[in-house]
Formats: C-alpha cells, structure tokens, sequence
C-alpha cells in the first residue's frame, strides 16, 4: 500500500499479502490529536517521519472528502508489519475550519450547540474504535502543555466502554480470535503515547549546556528530556488521581509504561533551513556507507538499524555528543520502536503496578484476523450499513447519552444554573396571587417570572428550561387555581373556579372535577318589574336571556301578570329542532329600507330567483314560505300595477320558522329572522286619570321629588271663527256647534273676548324617563343633565319637548353615590307615558345605541308602535344589550357616556287636522 486510503476502503478491499509476511503479526499504531494553524499538519508528518516516505501530503485537504465529520485514514507498511490508523477531526485546523463555515448567520445558538455536539460524539465514537483496535496509540499536541481536558474525555470513553461492552462481545463472539479478545474487546489494553512539540519560544540547543545554570556542574539530561520526564510526572499524576490509570491495567482505558519513557517532545524547527538539510543529507550518506550488511525485516532490521544509529552517533558525529557526558536523545522513531518491538516479538505490556500485579491479555493478530473484528467493530460503532448488525448499533447510538455529563461542560452548566433559576422564577409567579386568578393575572405574573428567570438563567439550556417555567406555571394555574373565565352582561367575572355549566335538568355538583355549577359574580342588584310597582333583587346575570326575560317573568307572576300588554312578536318554531342563525353579514342601516328592498323585487329575475350567497333573506324565504302570491290576476297593465301594490316588502313577509336571532333585535340583524324571547316590555298600567300629576308615580324606590312625568301640551285640532260650523265635534258626535254670539259655558264661550280670531284645541300628555341605578334608586329625568325635582304642589314644570327633541343619555351618574371611589351609574329603564282621552294617535319608536361606533341600533321587534288612547302605558327597556357576537358592556368610569344614548324621536303624536308633533 504505497498510498493512504480510508478506513471503509481498507476494510471493504481485498488486499493480497506477500506470502513472507501472511502468517507474521500486525502492530496496530493509531494517531489522534489537536493540530494548531501553522501549515504543516502535525500527525500527518509524523507518519512520514515514521515511515521515511512521503506519504500524506501536508498541503493538500482534498483526501478527506472535505467534510467536518471525524474519518479515519489508514497506511499499512507492510515490511514493517506496521499499520497507522490516523483519526482527523474537529480538533484539526482543516475539519474545524470546515465545521465553521458549514454553520450560517441564520443557525441559532441552540442549533450550533447541538451541531457541536454531533461533532463531539462522533470524534468519540471513533477513539473508541481506536481504542479497541489498536496496540499503540499516539496523541498528539501541538504544544509543550499538556491539556487537562483529555483526563474528562478518558473518562468519558472509559464509562462509554464500560456501557457497551456487551454490544461489542455480541458483535465479535464469532470471530476467530482468542478468548481473551473476545472477554475485553480488544487485543490487549493499548498502551497511550504522548508526543508534543515545543514552542519557538522555548527552543534551547538539544544538547547544550542550560543557560542560567552552573557550568561547572553539567546535567546529565538535556533540557528537552527534563521536560519529557516532567511532563511524564504531571500525565501520570492527573490520570492517577482522577483513576483514569489504576494498578490493574486490564481494567483501564489504556495504560502508560512504568520503565519506559511515554512523552516524546519534537525540538522546535531549526532558523537555519539550508544547515538542518545539510545536516540531515551528512547523516544520511554515514548511515548508507556504513550499511554493508544484507537487508533483514521486522525486528530484527530495527535492531540493526538502531545499533548503526548508535555507532554513527560515537564515531561520525562528533557534535551529538557533547563533552560534558550528558544523554543522547533519542529520534521520533527510535521512541515509537522501543514499544512496537515489544508487540511484534509477542512480549506485551507488562503495566500493571501494586502488590499483586496481574498479568493482562495480549495477542498478534495476523492481517486477516484483525481485519474480521475491525469490520465488525467498525460497523457497530461508526458505520451502521450492515443489516446483520444494524440492531447493535441501535443500542449503541442510545447509550450515549453517558457522554453528555463528561463532555458537554456547557451544557450541564447552564442546566445547573437554570436549574437554581427555576425556583426563583417560580416564587415570582406564585407571589400576591388570589386562589383563583384569570388569564390576564396568568400572563402577568408569568411575564413577571420570566423576567427574573432570564437575570439568572444562562446557556444553551435557557429555552428548554424556560419552556418548562411555562408548563410549571400553567399547570400550577389549572390545578384548582383558574378562574372562569366568563364576564357577566356587566363586565364582572365570575368568582368560582374553572367549572361546567349544567346542563338542562341536570344538579349542580360540587364533587365532579370540574365542578358543575352556575355562574356567579356575587354582584347583586335591585330591579323593578315590567310596570315598576314591586321591585326585587337580582343576580348578575351572564346571558342575554336571564337579564332582559326569566327575570322580569318571575317577578311579574306576582305584579303585572294581568296587566293590559301589547305583545312583541317572537320566534314560532315550526321544527323540534331549531337553529340558531348564523354566517349573516351584517347589513347597513341604509340597506334596511323596505322601500330599496321594493324596488329590488319588482324585478322579476330577482323575485324567482333567491341565491344562496344572499344572506340578507332568511332560510324561511329561501326555502318558499313566504305568504304572499301573485294570485289570480288578469294580463295588462293594470293587473300588472295591481300585483306590484299587493306584494308586500322584506320586513312585511313572514318570518323563518326553522331558524331564530341568536341575539336581539338591531339594525344590523338580517331581515325575517326573531329572536326567541322578546328584551322589551310594553305594558298598560290602567287609564289615563291613573296618573295625578300633583302626586306623581306612586311606586317604590324614587328618589323624593323626582316621581313626576313632564307634561307635553299638544295641539289637536286649529280652527278659525269662519268656520266653525263645518268643522265636526271635538268628541265626535252628532250634535253641531252653537250659534254665533251666543254663550255655551265658560269653556265655550268664543264670543266678547276679543283676543283673537283663532282657538286651538289643546290637550295633554305625560311623559317620563326613568332611570334606574343598582339600588334601586329610581328618579325622571328632565333633560340631559337634570332630574325632576318638584318640591312642591303642582307636578313638574319643565316641558316633555326637551327630553323628546335631544338624544337621551342610556346612563347618568346615579344621584345617590356610595362611599366608594368607584362611580354608580344609573341606567334608563322605563318609559311612561300617559295618552289621553283624545283623537291623538301617538307613535312609539325607540331607539337605542348603548356603545360608540359601530354600535348598532337596537329596536323592538315591532317598530312604529300605535298607542291607544286613555291609558298609562309602561315602555321597559332592555337590561343589557347583546348581539350574536357578543354584549355591549356598561361604560367604564373614564368612557364618554355621551356614546350610550336613546336617539330623538322616539315619540311622535298626530291629530286629525293637524301635522305629525
């Protein structure tokens, strides 16, 4: 093999041995080590050194495949039954250059500590292979220190070896070798040779005198083998100490000789190039004049080679034997040689030490022998390609994790600091929390918590474990510590822990996990029933249903059950089944004219053909159950006129009887759709004389003085003295006006006063908002900012017009504050008013926005509500607002309540004669 190739090509190669050397033993040299930046490889060098040829090139990296991964590359010498295995890797210069620039900008801190890692089991990986393949090791470093990091590598390979020693006796038990072998997995405990080279800075003469010394007392040693045996001393101390050597050397890693040197340290290169050759070129032409012997192999050409060295060194070269009688240093390969020779005479290592040494294994293997166990070694620990052996490999890739505690400095660093974090950053969270908390106070104070565990957490460990402060802190959270997270209709939390809501006919049950109970807020309040004469406390309500309908159904069993009521029209399921509407795009106000939805069906293309993507028209429609049709009409113009008038528009059509409102009734809700309950109530208290305007409201709860509703005189009939007598009676009867001049009563009488040609009939009607705060504090109010307050006989003095032209404010600050900081609004709940006795149609239209912009417009399900005449009607309000994607909360203390308010409008009253007032 005049070549180096690779470890996989050496074993997969059928080399064919000269049949002088095919029964002769193997010496097995591996070569592993750190090199520095200069140019020249290291190990490289030493091998040509080694071997007198040239045989790796020092210049040129292409060989190695130009990966940053570990490989092995193998040269056998043949005549010297020799093979050197040299194991590159990322401590080389070459692999970690390579290594660096594999890595990008983009690769993340966590990402290159484990491609680090990768790189380091691999390089350990393949030492161990060396250590179970060779006899002869030799480490290298490129300088004259030794590094202590190789004491927890040592270790580390030890407790490697030590955990897959089974998988290796399974790999090798059918391989003709010895049984010895086969036991401790290797050919005998390899004996570890250190070879550094010294430092520019500290070359002194090979054999000169020490500078600074005495030169009367000469040492017997040079400097550089002062050093050598020194840095013996220090090797064998650290490894013993650390019991990487013990006395019996069969159960270590490797051994180190007892009488024989085991540091070799290369001279620094000579200033003067053209001398070093010069003299290297003399020694050799004495060593080829003097060589008159035949050629011999093996040992015995050592012997004879190193026995002419010696002579050449005595009688030719006078200047490497200086007067002063110190030591020749011995060459790089006469240090190798004296421990090869000891494996190919079949004599071993003898290194155990102590009172009872015992002796260990050692055997020669020839060529083929060592090549069936390097494969198969080779297969389980580096190179998984053989089926055969695939499941070995397996287990030994999962026992690696021994290395992470010995190798990954690091990284049990950072775990041990992130680890004294964790408790830190968990009191954090845990500190001024209430038993039961939401996700708001969750974030925070996990928020709060990673902030002290980053001030003390540090390494590459910092995301794992800063993802188990996450999981820590929800798991503490959801163990019996989270809140429901549903918000009353008034903005308020419920107080009970993470629970279920019971389903209908089913118990609360405390015991079930989670608990099965009802929400709560434990926020109580007083309301007042539909008509507002018996008031009763009140649960904070979470659903629009509980708020605006059960709880004035409950309340009015015992109050207005019998009262005279216009009803709201509310969903008819015409299925077991209903659904509640939904994917409805919200419409404009503008688009819910009924007068635009004419137009659109006067279009006969639009009127037969209804598309799914129309979500404006409700399931009933699309589905054909609408209750108007054509009918029998004649052809022509006229019948065509006909149709169009009877066709009544979208919001006049039947609604869906299979689908209903999720929420309530507002201007974007899509058209023939109700809910199931109505959140208004329009109720008859009696007839209009019920009221005195000199008492007031005679209910509970109204704050003193402030009961009485705000008259609105209005005008139902205008006539002048011309006439009067076609006009027709005020109380609609037959009987006609008197006659000119004449006196009909003090009411009567138009005749002798004077003032004026015109008498205008007039009338009046009682209006009043109420509002109502959570106390159950009531009062009317007469303006924006005003309450009625009639201290007095005589009934309010203010005019309804103003609270009828202007947007009434849906809440005010209550006039009754407690002592708390917190403000108390009150909210507008009723409507009375009082129609008389008199031709006057008065029209109800309220309308409401309870929020800013894009609030919609909430209105009854009916609109343009018509009262009778002669009764105290009672217009209640809704409690909350909500639509199907969700309620409209009460403002909070630093909100403009200017954007919660009932629009103008919302009365309008005509006479016979007269316009709408």
């Amino acid at each position: 093999m005049a070549l180096p190739v690779s470890m996989e090509a050496l074993l997969q190669s059928d080399l064919l041995e000269d049949v002088a050397y095919r029964d002769d033993g193997l010496c097995v040299v591996g070569i592993f080590g750190k090199s520095n930046m200069k140019p020249g490889l290291l190990k490289e060098s030493l091998i040509n050194t080694l071997a007198d040829k040239h045989i790796f090139s020092l210049f040129d990296g292409a060989e190695d495949g130009g990966t940053a991964d570990s490989h092995i590359q193998a040269f056998y010498n043949q005549e010297n039954r020799v093979l050197y295995l040299l194991l590159s890797s990322f401590c080389d210069s070459r692999q970690l250059l390579r290594a660096c620039q594999s890595l990008t900008c983009s690769t993340g801190h966590s990402d290159a500590h484990e491609f680090w890692k990768g790189l380091d089991r691999k390089h350990c990986l393949h030492l161990l292979y060396m250590f179970s393949v060779c006899h002869v090791l030799l480490l290298v470093h490129p300088n004259q220190t030794f590094d202590v990091t190789y004491d927890r590598l040592f270790r580390a390979l030890d407790a490697l070896r030590q955990k897959v020693l089974p998988l290796i006796r399974a790999a090798i038990k059918e391989c003709p070798v010895s049984k010895e072998w086969k036991v401790n997995c290797r050919p005998c405990p390899p004996r570890l040779l250190f070879v550094f080279q010294m430092n520019g800075t500290l070359k002194v003469s090979a054999n000169g005198p020490e500078s600074g010394g005495n030169p009367d007392k000469p040492k017997k040693h040079s400097p550089r083998r002062r050093l050598q045996h020194a840095l013996e001393d220090q090797i064998y101390r650290i490894f013993r100490k650390s019991r990487v050597l013990t006395n019996q050397s069969s159960n270590c890693l490797f051994t180190v000789p007892a009488n024989q040197a085991f540091v070799y340290v290369i001279p620094a290169a000579d200033e003067d190039p053209v001398g070093t050759l010069l003299g290297q070129l003399r020694s050799n032409c004495i060593l080829g004049d003097q060589d008159s012997t035949p050629v011999v192999s093996g040992p015995r050409r050592y012997q004879q080679m190193r026995r002419s060295a010696r002579q050449s060194s005595c009688s030719g070269d006078s200047l490497s034997m200086p007067m002063s009688g110190q030591l020749v240093d011995c060459s790089l390969k006469e240090f190798l040689w004296q421990h090869v020779e000891l494996v190919l005479t079949k004599k071993g290592f003898d290194d155990s030490v102590g009172r009872n040494p015992q002796p260990s294994h050692f055997e020669l293997p020839t060529y083929s022998k060592w090549i069936q166990v390097a494969s198969r070694l080779y297969q389980v620990l580096i190179c998984n390609t053989d089926e055969e052996l695939a499941d070995l490999s397996t287990k030994v890739q999962s026992q690696l994790k021994v290395l992470e505690g010995f190798l990954d400095a690091d990284t049990k660093f950072s775990e041990n600091r992130c680890q004294k974090a964790l408790p830190l950053a968990h009191s954090a969270y845990q500190s001024n929390l209430p038993h039961n908390y939401t996700t708001t106070v969750h974030k925070n104070q996990l928020a709060q918590a990673l902030r002290v565990y980053s001030q003390h957490a540090r390494g590459v460990a910092f995301q794992r474990y800063a993802m188990q402060l996450h999981e820590d802190c929800y798991k503490f959270w959801s163990n019996g510590h989270q809140l429901c997270e549903e918000r009353s209709l008034t903005d308020q939390h419920c107080v009970h822990k993470f629970h279920l809501l019971p389903q209908p006919g089913e118990k609360p049950d405390m015991d079930c996990n989670p608990p099965i109970l009802n929400h709560n807020s434990r926020g109580r309040s007083t309301s007042s029933c539909n008509c507002g004469r018996k008031q009763a406390p009140r649960e904070d309500p979470f659903d629009i249903q509980a708020a605006n309908y059960d709880f004035y159904q409950m309340i009015e069993e015992k109050c207005c059950a019998k009262l005279e009521r216009i009803e709201f029209p509310v969903f008819q399921p015409s299925t077991p089944d209903p659904a509640p509407a939904c994917n409805q795009a919200p419409r404009l106000p503008s688009e819910a004219s009924g007068s635009a939805d004419a137009e659109k069906l006067k279009e006969p293309s639009t009127a037969q053909s209804h598309t799914p993507g129309d979500t404006s028209l409700s399931l009933a429609l699309s589905l054909g159950q609408s209750t108007d049709s054509l009918g029998p009409y004649g052809d022509g113009e006229g019948a065509e006129t006909q149709v169009q008038q009877k066709r009544p528009s979208l919001v006049d059509r039947q609604p869906s009887t299979v689908e209903y409102l999720p929420g309530m009734m507002h201007s974007g809700c899509p058209k023939g759709l109700l809910p199931k309950f109505s959140s208004w109530s329009l109720v008859k208290l009696g007839p209009a004389k019920l009221y005195n305007c000199h008492t007031g409201l005679e209910q509970p709860g109204f704050l003193p003085g402030s009961s009485f509703l705000l008259p609105w005189d209005l005008v139902i009939r205008s006539r002048s003295e011309d006439n009067t007598g076609l006009t027709e009676p005020l109380n609609g009867g037959t009987s006609s006006w008197p006659a000119p001049n004449k006196t009909v009563g003090k009411r009567g009488s138009t005749g002798g006063l004077g003032r004026s040609r015109r008498r205008d009939d007039m009338t009046r009607v009682f209006v009043g908002f109420e509002y109502e705060d959570s106390r159950g504090r009531r009062f009317i109010s007469s303006g924006p900012d005003k309450i009625v307050k009639v201290m007095g006989p005589g009934g309010a003095k203010d005019p309804a017009t103003r609270v009828l032209n202007t947007d009434m404010p849906l809440y005010i600050p209550s006039p009754s504050q407690g002592r708390g900081l917190k403000p108390h609004f009150a909210q507008l709940t009723r409507l009375f008013i009082v129609v008389p006795d008199a031709p006057l149609e008065i029209t109800l239209n309220p309308q409401i926005q309870p929020g800013p912009p894009p609030c919609p417009i909430f209105h009854p399900e009916k609109t343009d509500i018509m009262l009778p005449p002669d009764g105290l009607w009672v217009l209640r309000f809704p409690y909350s607002y909500a639509t199907d994607r969700g309620p409209c909360y009460p403002p909070k203390e630093n909100q403009p309540l200017n954007n919660y308010k009932v629009l103008r409008g919302i009365l309008r009253a005509t006479s016979a004669n007269s316009a709408p007032q």
